[in-house]
């Protein structure tokens, strides 16, 4: 029970499935606080690592096999720790889109019959403006406009971010996104998955000045290109074979986050920001974390590093975006379905 005793309106559960994560929330919003203040009540993940660690990668059928296995549990998991009941309950909300199509579909059904079944309304969430509303989790008062960089497996992007629900994309990455270069490196100097985390772990031991790798598109607008910075590793690799792992780790990241801080930064100045953040898996990344913090300082800018419970896919976020949602646009009608390619802008 909450310390006033009884529940504030408004009190939503959140199912995240969008890839590897199995994941469910509760939130409510803060008694006259801003769009996107909520209170994460609980916020429980399960996580897929280890199942496909052996496989090297993400294999989706197994990835929907598993969402189907944890989910009930972690829903339970989820109302047991914020201490509500289902007849407490506002709406259900979950990621629709972007995303697997099949661990979508598991989330998308289950929340859609949950809330049939407790007589509540569904929402359906944008993943990406789910990272995006991480920001306000912590920092409910980031000054608009801001920008923010989102960056992970699947996608990295730069947006601005001028009201709720008023987005404008900056720019994307027109081949490989920042999180599978990481893997993808990773994978070919066999170190295992998933890589970015196993490469921040390197690079610690590594000297970022050992290789001086290509930035790609550093001073072309704000446009990522990750593709040659991962052949160039490959490249160096079969001609240095020498060369320690964790150099190459170390010169590898300090050579993709001196991208992705350099035209966030830029895109902040272009576009009158008055604050920046980070969210997504990589986000996670210590090297990121640091030099955007500092970059963010020098130019006087507003920024946030969210918590790294709050980088990775959890579905606290989720349910920030889904109460806006909820909110703003009213519930999502239950013929909506999953959207695997489901864009956070339109073009």
């Amino acid at each position: 029970m909450f310390a006033g005793g009884g529940y504030p309106e408004n009190v939503i559960l959140a199912i995240e499935t969008s890839c590897d994560e199995t994941a469910a929330a509760v939130v409510a919003p803060v008694e006259g606080g801003s769009p996107g203040h909520v209170r994460v009540l609980s916020n429980v993940v399960s996580s897929q690592i280890e199942i496909h660690r052996r496989f090297g990668g993400v294999v989706p059928e197994v990835a929907s096999r598993a969402h189907l296995d944890a989910l009930e549990a972690v829903v339970g998991e989820a109302l047991d720790t914020a201490g509500v009941n289902p007849d407490e309950l506002t709406a259900v909300a979950a990621t629709q889109g972007p995303g697997l199509i099949g661990a979508l579909l598991v989330g998308v059904s289950a929340a859609k019959s949950l809330a049939l079944a407790w007589n509540v309304p569904y929402v359906g969430v944008n993943h990406m403006e789910g990272h995006l509303f991480a920001t306000f989790l912590e920092k409910p008062d980031m000054p608009l406009p801001f920008v923010v960089l989102l960056v992970s497996g699947g996608h990295t992007m730069i947006v601005q971010v001028r009201g709720f629900g008023d987005y404008r994309l900056m720019g994307a990455t027109v081949d490989d996104a920042a999180g599978e270069a990481f893997d993808k490196v990773a994978r070919y100097l066999g170190l295992g998955y998933p890589g970015g985390p196993v490469i921040d772990r390197l690079a610690q031991d590594g000297d970022p000045t050992a290789v001086r790798f290509p930035r790609g598109m550093l001073q072309q607008g704000l446009e990522f290109s990750f593709s040659g910075m991962k052949t160039a590793v490959i490249n160096y690799v079969r001609r240095h074979p020498e060369t320690s792992n964790e150099d190459l780790a170390a010169s590898f990241q300090a050579a993709v986050v001196d991208v992705l801080v350099t035209k966030t930064l830029r895109a902040a100045k272009k576009s009158g920001a008055r604050g920046a953040a980070i969210g997504g898996g990589v986000a996670a990344n210590s090297q990121l974390r640091t030099q955007f913090a500092e970059a963010c300082e020098a130019a006087g800018l507003d920024y946030l590093v969210p918590d790294r419970s709050f980088c990775t896919d959890n579905a606290a976020m989720i349910g920030a975006a889904g109460l806006w949602r909820l909110q703003h646009d009213g519930p999502t009608g239950f013929d909506g379905g999953a959207i695997p390619s489901l864009a956070l802008v339109s073009p």
